[in-house]
């Protein structure tokens, strides 16, 4: 019933930005929150950022100050903004989104599909 489409990973130099957007389609009935998450080969899937519906932002320590999540609640689409990028941040980027679906009465997280950063000269 419900799809997240990731888009905007790539290859980029250190110093660089790049933008992540992720797309939720189908019949959702109500969002609790975003977040972002990354894995680095041979590492565990890390938090990145989150962000509640009503904006409230949340942040991992190696990431503050360079990355801003956002979102379009009308259109159920997620944002990562990434800036002053470094080899560390290279990575598979994951959307999640918490919500119930119009066929559900309890919220639940689904996953979109993960998008390559890589950070390199």
């Amino acid at each position: 019933q419900v799809q997240l489409v990731e888009s905007g990973g790539g290859f980029v130099q250190p110093g660089g930005s790049l933008r992540l957007s992720c797309a939720a389609s189908g019949s959702i009935f109500s969002i609790y929150a975003m977040r972002w998450y990354r894995q680095a080969p041979g590492e565990q899937r890390r938090l990145v950022a989150a962000i509640t519906v009503s904006g409230v932002t949340d942040y991992a320590a190696s990431v503050k100050g360079r990355f801003t999540i956002s979102s379009d609640n009308s259109k159920n689409t997620l944002y990562l903004q990434m800036n002053s990028l470094k080899p560390e941040d290279t990575a598979v980027y994951y959307c999640n989104f918490n919500l119930r679906s119009m066929a559900a009465l309890t919220f639940r997280d689904y996953w979109g599909q993960g998008t390559q950063v890589t950070v390199s000269s």
